[in-house]
């Protein structure tokens, strides 16, 4: 064991977590947070509750983006100035909603981003996803279709992995059970197929929406896309259950199958 190394836990550095931060990023070839970001990195006495008054009696929409992740990263650091690393990861990221949909592994390269931080982080991402999820749940699908949308955007635009899943439909075309059938290129078309049925059965699913994302950010089809779309059409109307429509997430992009006009009568 080397002597006069120690672990530091999240939170309790020896410098405070602004200074951490920003040496940190410096030290990466492709990030200079001095460079790129043009803010203060200085925080003043009593700015937490400030801060949570101006949240509280001015309400979510008085705040920058910054600030809320900054506040947010309250829950890891108990003290310490966390706007400079907020507004870094701001930067580096692209947007607030960058920050949340980033894969933890690639928020744990950063130093002063810990266990503490990207679990806060994934937590309000998680908790955004379930409330748009929610809305979606007492009204028909196909009548809130931007909702749906937004909603499968939030979800999987960024996802860094194909992730294929099935929105399981009543007879009232409402949302009985949303589930991620794999995460990973789509390549075992048969076993989806049979996992699909059998699902739609045991959840007595009337009508289905398949939805997968494409991380390179293009929502085009490929071959094995509409051949599986039509493997599964044909299986499930042996069932009498309807394929509403097959969504392809990309990055500001989607794609519907239905109105691309790759689904057609009831056995594509």
């Amino acid at each position: 064991m080397l002597r006069g190394i120690r672990k530091v836990p999240e939170g309790d550095f020896p410098e405070a977590p602004e200074r951490l931060a920003a040496k940190g990023f410096a030290e990466r070839a492709n990030f200079d947070p001095q460079a790129s970001a043009p803010f203060s990195s200085t925080g003043p006495q009593g700015h937490r509750g400030r801060m949570r008054e101006k949240l509280i009696d001015r309400g979510p929409d008085a705040l920058a983006d910054y600030e809320l992740l900054e506040m947010l990263l309250f829950l890891a650091f108990k003290k310490g100035d966390t706007k400079p690393l907020a507004k870094a990861l701001i930067n580096q990221f692209g947007s607030y909603a960058g920050v949340l949909s980033a894969p933890p592994d690639t928020l744990f390269a950063y130093p002063g981003v810990g266990i503490h931080s990207v679990a806060a982080i994934k937590l309000v991402q998680a908790s955004a996803i379930r409330l748009a999820r929610a809305e979606l749940a007492d009204a028909p699908v196909l009548n809130n279709w931007d909702r749906l949308i937004d909603y499968l955007t939030m979800a999987m635009a960024r996802e860094s992995v194909e992730q294929f899943r099935v929105l399981y439909l009543d007879n009232r075309n409402r949302l009985i059970a949303d589930e991620i059938a794999s995460r990973g290129t789509v390549n075992h078309t048969q076993v989806y197929v049979r996992e699909l049925v059998t699902r739609a059965m045991q959840t007595h699913a009337t009508a289905l929406i398949l939805v997968h994302n494409h991380p390179s950010g293009d929502p085009s089809p490929s071959h094995d896309d509409i051949e599986m779309t039509r493997e599964v059409q044909r299986a499930i109307a042996l069932l009498d259950v309807t394929l509403h429509d097959h969504v392809i997430i990309g990055k500001g992009r989607w794609l519907s199958f239905r109105r691309e006009g790759l689904l057609r009568g009831g056995s594509a």
